[in-house]
């Protein structure tokens, strides 16, 4: 039976607060850029060609029809984003550094993207798609964990590809530990893993990252692990192949955030188009150096989900 979605996301869809200069009485100026890693995926993989959809929540509230527009905008099917009554949209406020890193602080005690329940995931959406995408913002609380869980099942019954991406973001669990073991249950359910370099260490207890991705591989049986090293490329590990993928660095880099989803619609864009049975080193190597190239391109600019770059524009850049 053939599928006519490529990839459902299922995760949190929030406002990031930038930084943008400073007022005349000095205070900062901040930019409400929708964002959510998830949705952010999904707008680079819609940018490259991709029907993708989103299951999600939002509050009733200017946040949330932002976000809904948004989202819209861009293309992605929201046919199951939920609007809640009650519960106010997500709010994260994003603290660049000079380098370009970042700290997040979240307004979300409760936010509507916590309030998804398990009866409001469409089913028959996610059997419509060849991948499911989640991360592990969907887990930090009960409800909404049961619905991504939910979610998972639904999407192995259906045969779909399994795609997770940690996107730890430690403010937001009551304790580290709780983490850990949504972050494992994640290894345990997906084909295609991409991971940060950080992440690998919080898990793995290594900074050898070969090693960590020979732990995660042995444990866990994921097809395909791939880590992203920031400012040292990235690598993928595939049925005992390395491969290795150069960064492409800009000194037009004005913030990361968005840098690791857009890597990740880039990958699975490629994994759409060449399937996850025969890869082979330099099918990965061209998958990794395409996805750095469009990770670097969206760190020249603010916000992610609204200015994911063109396959064209990628290509260009990696020349």
């Amino acid at each position: 039976m053939s599928k006519s979605i490529d990839v459902t996301a299922l995760g949190e869809l929030l406002i990031d607060f930038t930084e943008n200069g400073t007022s005349g009485q000095g205070n900062p100026l901040l930019e409400a850029n929708p964002g959510g890693a998830p949705c952010n995926v999904l707008a680079m993989l819609k940018r490259l060609g991709k029907n993708v959809a989103f299951i999600g929540k939002v509050g009733d509230d200017m946040f949330g029809k932002q976000l809904t527009e948004a989202v819209h905008e861009v293309g992605i099917d929201t046919r199951n984003l939920v609007v809640d009554k009650e519960v106010h949209t997500t709010l994260a406020f994003v603290h660049t550094y000079p380098d370009g890193d970042r700290d997040f602080s979240f307004y979300r005690n409760p936010g509507a993207d916590m309030m998804l329940k398990k009866e409001e995931v469409q089913e028959d959406l996610i059997r419509d798609s060849k991948i499911f995408h989640f991360g592990t913002l969907s887990s930090t609380h009960e409800g909404v964990r049961e619905a991504t869980r939910y979610a998972i099942d639904v999407a192995k019954e259906a045969g779909c590809i399994i795609s997770f991406d940690p996107n730890l973001r430690p403010p937001l669990w009551n304790d580290l530990n709780d983490a850990k073991a949504e972050i494992e249950y994640g290894f345990s359910k997906c084909d295609v893993l991409k991971i940060s370099d950080n992440e690998v260490e919080f898990m793995c207890g290594t900074t050898d990252y070969d090693e960590g991705a020979r732990m995660l591989q042995e444990k866990y049986h994921i097809p395909l692990v791939m880590i992203t090293l920031g400012k040292d490329g990235s690598r993928a590990y595939y049925k005992g192949i390395r491969a290795e993928g150069k960064p492409f660095l800009s000194d037009k880099t004005i913030e990361t955030t968005g840098a690791g989803d857009t890597f990740c619609g880039s990958a699975l864009n490629f994994i759409l188009e060449y399937g996850l049975d025969n890869l082979d080193e330099e099918k990965l190597t061209e998958m990794l150096t395409f996805a750095n190239a469009a990770a670097s391109l969206v760190t020249t600019r603010k916000g992610a989900l609204r200015v994911m770059p063109e396959k064209d524009e990628v290509l260009a850049y990696m020349q």
